[in-house]
């Protein structure tokens, strides 16, 4: 597919990785539709998108709500006349030991409520945006694409019970998708990301942000840019589908 005045949603698109995918698919002439729940976030990505002269326009969107999710893509096709491609990067994280506990005594569990929104928003809120793409693409008649953005943490993290699930679904999703959908002319396909240089790592005490780098192969974080290159090769291969890109810089070597 060639980006150029292609229109493409982005889920959590007004702030770090989501938006360092719109700004280079723009770059490639690409419009935008972006998908997020924080107005303020979405008026100041679409404005500076603007200023690089890339089209872009903001829908308040919860993508763990089906109603919403429903009406924001009704907004986004009335906008632009359609949809060719959709990224599901929308998520969240609720880090936590499944039970925490010393000498025999249980300290704490994760709760039923960060396991509930971690799974509502990162793996519901792929399925819910993923069917809605999907069904209008195929009434419409459009030849498309999805993304998904998985995680390395797909194959289990400490600590991390209910997104290690959630992303493990999530690659599980593509690859049932891409099967179902190629009938009509849609591909899926996901990416993994490893560490990411974000606003969320560089918030991480530096002594474990060094010991998390000292792991990677390369011996670096990955630029939110990589992810977006990632993502742009799969829009772009007309022959890519099915399949997960893992952009980790070697961590799952």
């Amino acid at each position: 597919m060639q980006l150029d005045n292609k229109i493409i949603a982005i889920t959590g698109g007004a702030q770090g990785l989501g938006l360092a995918m719109a700004q280079h698919l723009g770059q490639q002439g690409a419009v935008l539709a972006l998908l997020d729940r924080d107005v303020e976030s979405l008026d100041q990505a679409c404005h500076a998108l603007s200023q690089a002269g890339i089209r872009a326009r903001g829908f308040e969107v919860d993508v763990a709500d089906e109603t919403s999710v429903q009406a924001g893509f009704a907004g986004v096709e009335e906008a632009f006349g359609g949809l060719d491609g959709l990224i599901n990067n929308a998520g969240i994280l609720r880090d936590g030991l499944l039970v925490k506990a010393r000498d025999g005594q249980v300290e704490s569990m994760m709760s039923l409520e960060d396991w509930q929104r971690v799974m509502d928003v990162n793996l519901t809120g792929v399925f819910l945006c993923g069917r809605e793409a999907a069904s209008r693409m195929i009434r419409a008649g459009r030849e498309g694409v999805i993304v998904n953005i998985s995680s390395i943490s797909r194959a289990g993290n400490l600590g991390q019970s209910n997104y290690s699930a959630a992303k493990a679904g999530v690659a599980a999703l593509t690859v049932t998708w891409a099967g179902e959908l190629a009938r009509h002319g849609i591909r899926v396909g996901g990416v993994a990301p490893g560490f990411i240089e974000t606003e969320m790592t560089t918030s991480m005490r530096e002594d474990m942000l060094a010991r998390i780098t000292a792991g990677v192969p390369l011996k670096r974080l990955g630029q939110p840019e990589d992810i977006a290159a990632s993502v742009a090769f799969i829009i772009e291969n007309d022959y890519f589908t099915g399949r997960l890109i893992e952009c980790d810089g070697g961590l799952r070597l």
